[in-house]
């Protein structure tokens, strides 16, 4: 998108100018969230890959994530990931 604008040719007192739109492409998911099952009391990992980079949020049915001692929250490039720490049957 940054590459968008205004472009001229100009060639001795001639000019072309033409305008150029440039239209992002959705973000889907390349790698989706895998089930998992933990025993009580271990942490877990949930990763999920990206087709670019994007923000990003975590959600236990609709309430919001944040970074915590019990939440790392993490997004280096296009993995996102969730580590939960000191699971307990409640975290289900």
């Amino acid at each position: 998108e940054s590459d968008a604008g205004d472009y001229t040719c100009v060639c001795g007192d001639k000019q072309s100018t033409a305008s150029l739109a440039v239209h992002a492409l959705p973000v889907l998911f390349k790698e989706e969230l895998k089930n998992e099952e933990v025993l009580e009391g271990a942490s877990v990992s949930l990763r999920c890959e990206l087709t670019k980079a994007a923000p990003v949020q975590w959600k236990i049915g609709s309430k919001v994530l944040k970074a915590s001692d019990k939440y790392q929250i993490r997004q280096p490039g296009t993995t996102a990931e969730l580590v939960i720490h000191d699971l307990e049957v409640k975290d289900a």
